[in-house]
């Protein structure tokens, strides 16, 4: 059962792909969702054995590296952190094939779509479910791929093009970095098996673990778009909307996560590491909520959401509460699935408009996927008995309850970001289903409620937006729960859950709410009832520069494009040209081959037909001759300076018989 859980999404990957022009697209759906819905029963099955029952599974099929030094097999790992991950990953993508269905119907290339959609599931299954390093990142590197594939799923547009290489390019400086740290941890523990590292890393030089640790975070920042490595997640937004919700919910961005998460024995060990996490974590998070203040499409001001709600996961990594970091992971992508899914089916009946601007009254004629939107949006704020309330501000009152610098920077940035997600949120709903209308006449004369495949995903999602949050939380995040067992490691020296718990002054726990809810109704009043507000600030200068820096990512693009791309182009033409084609050339073949070229041209200018020449070099190689044998003799001062005369001498004699050749 549990191979199966893995290996079904494979097999709908490959009859979709492979045999999509036998069975048709109505086949390629069918066998595509039916092989998630059976891979989504048998993984719930597997949280009753292994997370209710407390019974993990260790699956080993036989050897794939076996040397001297290092033996790697291919081993799979089904426990607490598998299952609960691996829960959100099944339900997510199924409901998105389902949603698919609909919003892909006038594809030509259906089977294609959900052959990519259902490798991405399965490389996501083999990584989170790999006994060891290597296994994990046989899964690491093949949604890299599919998420190329994905985002460039319209290849012939140019932007989906450069969206495509950027995310591909991006990941690719993450898993070089990774890289580094597996040949790191096979240097230091001599195997990549979780068990073998995890038992010896207390007794491990702590030096050697923070740069390992450090090297691990340098990928999963790639993975899960943390700064300086986040820019390429808010343009893979060019790809299908169902792509977007997979991609950036649930799956890849998630990655870098579970890294982290599992990694944890190792991290508990680095405080250098654990801090700039949290530092890395809360600066994330503030710096995509201040960015998507100003953006104006829709599906971006989403992306840079989950920059943000990804920076909150990564600060509660860097403060030790991996059981808080999974479950915010968890939460998040169901109402993170659900907002893309609901802007997806707005931008479909709206005729592909994603430009908030040009949209605005929109409630009178998608009464539902408004509701199921703010749904959405208030479990994003967490807002309080909703899923994401839970987790949230638990992140935020034990980043207090630290009582340490890197604790307070946490608390104080990611409670503002708390605010300006409640603020650039309500914006959105303000400008899209509120405020007046601004778009096109015959855009709102064919906007219409979708179909049952498109509506169905959204309210499941609903529910579990609202009640999944409230069901699970003594679970995963309880005083005393031993829900994870051994799959999570906290050292003891930093459980604060009791301190967060009831220790903390009554305001420290409200001030992310107050502010979730001061920033809604600034944005409902400034974006909804008196937009000429806005008019009011564009008269002020800094207004003005602030909403540049915001709207340019605080140009980030601009510096790697015309500083670091720009210079590494440069520098790279510059190998190209003077090493590669010159020092390399001419200390290599070719450079060796006009070498002995010459040097048989030159010799063969000796070869006159003249005896008197001959003779003359038979003198000198007696000559020479002479000088190796009684070199003795020679190299005294006297005799070395008339042996010196008498080369000279017979040198001239050379050229001048020479000269009278070619006169002749």
């Amino acid at each position: 059962m549990y191979i199966l859980i893995i290996l079904l999404p494979l097999l709908g990957s490959l009859s979709a792909g492979l045999l999509g022009r036998k069975i048709g697209i109505k086949g390629s759906q069918f066998i595509t969702i039916t092989t998630l819905l059976l891979s989504s029963l048998f993984m719930s099955i597997a949280f009753y054995e292994i997370c209710i029952c407390g019974s993990p599974v260790y699956i080993n099929l036989g050897s794939w590296i076996d040397s001297e030094f290092l033996v790697i097999s291919w081993e799979f790992i089904f426990d607490q952190l598998t299952v609960s991950l691996g829960l959100a990953v099944l339900y997510c993508s199924t409901l998105i094939h389902i949603y698919t269905i609909d919003y892909l119907s006038s594809d030509p290339h259906n089977q294609r779509f959900f052959s990519y959609l259902s490798a991405f599931t399965f490389g996501m299954l083999v990584l989170i479910s790999g006994g060891n390093y290597f296994v994990m990142f046989v899964g690491w590197e093949l949604i890299g791929v599919v998420s190329y594939l994905l985002i460039n799923f319209y290849f012939t547009r140019i932007q989906a093009n450069k969206a495509a290489i950027l995310a591909f390019t991006m990941n690719r400086q993450g898993d070089m970095l990774l890289s580094i740290g597996f040949f790191a941890l096979i240097a230091l523990f001599s195997s990549l098996n979780y068990s073998t590292i995890f038992s010896l890393a207390p007794y491990m030089n702590e030096t050697a673990i923070t740069i390992i640790a450090l090297l691990l975070f340098g990928g999963a920042s790639a993975k899960s778009a943390q700064i300086p490595l986040h820019s390429w997640l808010p343009g893979s937004m060019e790809a299908p909307t169902p792509v977007s919700a997979l991609l950036h919910a649930a799956t890849l961005v998630t990655a870098g996560i579970y890294l982290l998460l599992r990694s944890s024995p190792i991290l508990e060990y680095s405080p250098t590491a654990l801090l700039v996490i949290t530092l890395v974590g809360a600066t994330t998070a503030f710096f995509a909520a201040t960015s998507g203040l100003v953006q104006n499409d829709l599906k971006r001001i989403i992306a840079f959401s989950t920059i943000s709600q990804l920076g909150y996961m990564v600060m509660a990594v860097g403060l030790s509460q991996y059981n808080v970091a999974l479950f915010h992971t968890v939460n998040h992508a169901f109402f993170k699935a659900l907002l893309f899914l609901s802007a997806g089916a707005v931008i479909h009946s709206f005729n592909d408009e994603q430009d908030v601007r040009k949209m605005g009254g929109l409630i009178k004629f998608l009464p539902f996927i408004y509701s199921v939107m703010i749904v959405g949006t208030l479990s994003l704020l967490a807002t309080p008995f909703l899923s994401g309330f839970y987790s949230k501000d638990l992140i935020l009152e034990l980043a207090y309850g630290k009582y340490k610098f890197s604790g307070m920077y946490a608390y104080l940035l990611g409670s503002i970001t708390a605010g300006l997600t409640a603020f650039y949120s309500f914006r959105l709903i303000s400008l899209v289903f509120l405020s007046s209308p601004n778009g096109n006449k015959n855009s709102y004369l064919n906007s219409h409620e979708s179909n049952i495949s498109i509506i169905l995903p959204l309210i499941i999602l609903s529910l579990f937006s609202i009640f999944f949050g409230y069901l699970f939380s003594d679970m995963f995040v309880g005083i005393g729960s031993d829900f994870f067992g051994n799959s999570l490691f906290i050292h003891p020296n930093n459980i604060n859950l009791v301190e967060a718990e009831y220790s903390l002054n009554l305001f420290i726990k409200l001030l992310p709410t107050i502010l979730s809810f001061l920033g809604a109704i600034i944005g409902l009043i400034l974006y909804n009832q008196t937009p000429y507000i806005l008019n009011i600030f564009n008269e002020y200068s800094i207004i003005k520069n602030l909403y540049r820096f915001f709207n340019g990512k605080y140009y980030f693009d601009v510096i790697y494009n015309n500083y670091i791309f720009s210079n590494g182009f440069k520098f790279g033409y510059l190998i190209s040209k003077q090493i590669d084609r010159g020092v390399i050339e001419l200390l290599g073949p070719h450079g060796l081959s006009s070498l002995f070229n010459s040097f048989s041209l030159n010799i063969s200018k000796l070869d006159t037909g003249l005896i008197t020449t001959y003779a003359l070099y038979f003198t000198i190689s007696l000559l020479f001759l002479i000088s190796v044998v009684f070199s003795n003799y020679l190299f005294d001062l006297q005799s070395f300076n008339d042996f010196i005369r008498l080369m000279i001498l017979l040198t001239f004699t050379l050229y001048v018989s020479q000269r009278k050749e070619k006169i002749n």
